[in-house]
């Protein structure tokens, strides 16, 4: 099982902590490949039980080497200088190989131990420019929900630590395992990490529900050859309108939106049945076994036969 430490600290706040703790801490083995989950460890600086989450395992910030990914919470004292110890485990940790994740203005701690120096980084729009200040190596995003650079990840405020942690899921756990999580959440179970962090007024009235029946129509539809004239034409809109409208609702265009969608259906497929490679990209309307492997290691990485190796739910 990957194991994983919620980092808490002073300052930290309690919606980002009850988000990860919520996502990441609670065993939801039966929704994962394998029965597999995390295993979560919550990390002080003694390793003292915190009152917030006084029934988890817990250890001290020394431990923090030994896990695979940190979850940093948001702190509320983005201007005050946090902990050196916090700091220095940090840095350890992160030079011993562990992935390390922020949330919100978690983001400070990381800038703080030198973590984001040279990379881009989110978090909420409000801080946005004080962390640029503070921290001028840091290439700080203030118009996406969240950044995922490898082995360092930020996100913006609130909501956006979900998308975070789900996005954390589905990488570790797969999407099968990230989908279940969402359901029992009642939540999108992904959005884009380069979605805006807040929804422009679109240039035309709308129906309260905007698009959301016909993206479930074009869900129910993506192994048929769906063109965006076809998605446009059940919105009633035009193509140029639907992709304004896309892009205020959902962040991407429609043949972004498509794409995603596709590949996501296909590693369902591949996680949940012994549907044959050629049987996934039709299915998953990417057409031939040659494009879905392309586009599939240039999503999500790895090959479609890597990918259900190591997500195939048993």
């Amino acid at each position: 099982m990957p194991r994983l430490a919620l980092a808490m600290h002073d300052s930290a706040m309690l919606y980002e902590v009850a988000i990860a703790a919520e996502i990441l801490g609670v065993d939801r083995a039966e929704l994962s490949p394998g029965g597999r989950w995390y295993d979560f460890v919550v990390c002080t600086p003694d390793g003292a039980p915190h009152p917030w989450l006084p029934d988890a395992k817990t250890a001290p910030y020394s431990e923090l080497c030994q896990v695979d990914r940190v979850v940093v919470p948001s702190t509320d004292a983005p201007d005050a200088d946090p902990a050196p110890e916090l700091v220095d485990a940090l840095r350890a940790a992160h030079r011993r190989g562990v992935s390390v994740a922020a949330l919100c203005t978690g983001a400070f701690v990381l800038a703080a131990a030198g973590l984001l120096d040279g990379r881009a980084a989110a978090t909420h729009w409000m801080h946005a420019d004080d962390l640029a200040r503070r921290y001028p190596q840091v290439e700080v995003r203030a118009d996406v929900l969240y950044v995922d650079d490898g082995d360092v990840l930020t996100s913006a405020g609130k909501s956006a630590a979900l998308d975070l942690c789900l996005h954390l899921v589905r990488r570790d756990l797969g999407a099968t395992a990230a989908n279940g999580v969402a359901r029992r959440l009642v939540v999108p179970s992904h959005r884009s990490g380069g979605q805006a962090q807040f929804v422009a007024a679109p240039a035309e009235p709308r129906a309260a529900s905007g698009l959301a029946p016909t993206l479930e129509w074009a869900r129910a539809r993506l192994d048929s050859p769906l063109t965006v004239r076809d998605l446009a034409g059940h919105a009633g809109l035009s193509p140029r309108q639907l992709a304004r409208r896309m892009h205020a609702e959902v962040g991407s265009g429609p043949l972004d939106w498509l794409h995603h969608q596709r590949v996501s259906r296909a590693q369902e497929l591949l996680e949940r049945t012994d549907a044959t490679v050629e049987r996934v990209a039709a299915s998953s309307g990417l057409g031939t076994a040659a494009t879905l492997r392309r586009h599939f290691q240039r999503t999500v990485g790895v090959s479609p036969a890597a990918y259900r190796a190591a997500f195939r739910l048993r």
